[in-house]
């Protein structure tokens, strides 16, 4: 068990890191979903005020650094720019809003649609005051049933059993019920506002479930077998063309270095894609193309 002795200095946008090479900004996009037009305006904004090109991370989650900054205040700019492309939609709670999902989840592949999910533990962990404490680097994930995050660290989720239900999982190896997939958000919002209660907020307070005092089970509270359909894996997917269950084509590009820039917005615009989807492997994917 880790003892912490301070809060988690993990950054967002309104909290931004302080590095060498100027201010780190990290924006949470839960399942890794985007817009073209959203990742278009963050590249924007690295071109005129960072580095040039917006950061992959391996949590899909998107890094814009090098920001000039004023004794660690944004310059308004950024943060309008920003704050205008939806991707913040909660002040108090975006450094919280780290979700992991199975990318290829709902289009192609594996046994549920996981994006409802998504969106509904969204916005059910921006709506509890309490989840606002949790720590930047706790880490929801969801396995839409295929294997691909199975074995990712985290702190709480789920893996799909069939379309309709998923058993419920909380640090390293503690398993918890079966749920149905419409009452999943709620289910893991509220054991994470169990798990903020029993961490309390003293400097010292755990930032993850593993660090408790008796791990997953003092969250879950009743510990149940792991059901053998949770004993998957996947590879990720491969590059180039992945045909859609909907008859459309994803196409997954590779990201050199995990950096988009100016060059590859350009091209991912001519796929006339609205949609994208960032993966942890800091690929990105075009989907619901009709002719590619």
């Amino acid at each position: 068990m880790t003892e912490r002795t301070r809060r988690d200095l993990c950054p967002g946008l309104l909290r931004p890191w302080i590095a060498d090479d100027g201010a780190l900004v990290r924006v949470r996009v839960p399942g890794g979903a985007v817009t073209t037009e959203a990742l278009g305006a963050l590249v924007r904004v690295a071109g005129g005020h960072g580095d040039g090109t917006v950061h992959l991370t391996s949590r899909a989650n998107l890094q814009v650094r090098g920001i000039e900054h004023d004794d660690g205040c944004l310059p308004d700019a950024v943060v309008d720019v920003i704050m205008a492309t939806g991707l913040v939609p909660s002040t108090s709670h975006e450094r919280v809003r780290n979700i992991l999902a199975s990318p290829l989840t709902g289009r192609s592949g594996g046994r549920a649609d996981l994006r409802p999910v998504v969106a509904d533990l969204d916005t059910l962990l921006c709506a509890e005051p309490l989840l606002a404490a949790l720590a930047g680097r706790f880490l929801f994930v969801l396995d839409d049933g295929r294997g691909d995050l199975v074995e990712r660290d985290l702190d709480l989720g789920l893996v799909a059993l069939d379309a309709s239900t998923a058993q419920l999982r909380a640090g390293t190896s503690a398993w918890g019920p079966v749920v149905p997939l419409g009452e999943a958000a709620a289910a893991l919002t509220t054991l994470a506002v169990r798990f903020a209660e029993l961490a309390g907020s003293e400097p010292s307070a755990p930032w993850h479930v593993d660090e408790l005092p008796g791990s997953g089970a003092a969250v879950l509270g009743t510990v149940l077998e792991r059901a053998a359909g949770t004993r998957v894996s996947t590879p990720p997917p491969p590059l180039g063309r992945i045909a859609q269950d909907d008859g459309r084509v994803t196409l997954h590009l590779a990201v050199p270095d995990g950096r988009v820039d100016a060059r590859l917005m350009d091209e991912v615009r001519a796929l006339g894609a609205g949609d994208l989807v960032v993966t942890p492997r800091r690929t990105l994917l075009v989907p619901d193309l009709e002719n590619a």
